[in-house]
């Protein structure tokens, strides 16, 4: 096996753990026999389990850049390019919704991820932090610096953001429950033509 193959064997296995019993309650040992190896050659590739988990977050931060390039959509702050924000075509903001949906849903190592945030968050504040981050304040902050530019002041722009991702965010939830993507999708379908609307009456 290539070293490259078992260092991103160990972030995989490390995640898939975490996400199912919780990270304090995960050890390197469990990690180890989870990829096959023993301890002493997991740290051949990391330091520790907080290396581990360094890496996870780096490889998540990678996606959510790529996700962002791909879609055409901002990926810095606005405060850093904030000529980039400006009249993005909702088309695209609806393609870029219904990808994210799927990245957090349906792909392993994105979607293990936010089940590990999700389930860690009230655990310790870096983990609230990133829950934040990823999967609620940060969505509804980038979406109302997209929308300031069709809104009239921050406050509508933020109350914009609420409305657009609220049942996204909402959507989540249900659908670990049901597992069932395609109703998910048809759902998010109608909320964007709903709110494709609302948007055409605020121009």
């Amino acid at each position: 096996m290539k070293k490259t193959d078992t260092k991103e064997r160990i972030l995989n296995e490390a995640l898939k753990l975490f996400a199912e019993k919780g990270y304090e309650a995960t050890g390197v040992t469990d990690i180890a026999e989870s990829v096959g190896i023993k301890a002493p050659s997991l740290y051949k590739h990391y330091k520790s389990k907080k290396d581990i988990f360094d890496g996870i977050i780096e490889r998540v931060s990678e996606m959510d850049k790529e996700q962002a390039k791909e879609h055409e959509m901002p990926e810095e702050t606005i405060e850093a390019a904030e000529d980039s924000y400006k009249n993005v075509p909702f088309e695209k903001i609806c393609e870029f919704t219904k990808a994210m949906f799927l990245h957090w849903t349906e792909e392993d190592f994105s979607g293990c991820f936010r089940k590990l945030v999700t389930l860690e968050q009230y655990k310790s504040p870096e983990m609230g932090k990133l829950y934040q981050q990823y999967i609620s304040g940060g969505p509804v902050k980038y979406m109302a610096d997209i929308f300031s530019a069709v809104a009239e002041s921050e406050s509508e722009a933020l109350l914009l953001a609420i409305e657009f991702y609220g049942p996204i965010y909402l959507l989540y939830s249900i659908y670990d429950d049901t597992s069932d993507v395609k109703s998910a999708m048809e759902l998010i379908e109608r909320h964007i033509q709903s709110f494709s609307e609302l948007i055409d009456k605020t121009k």
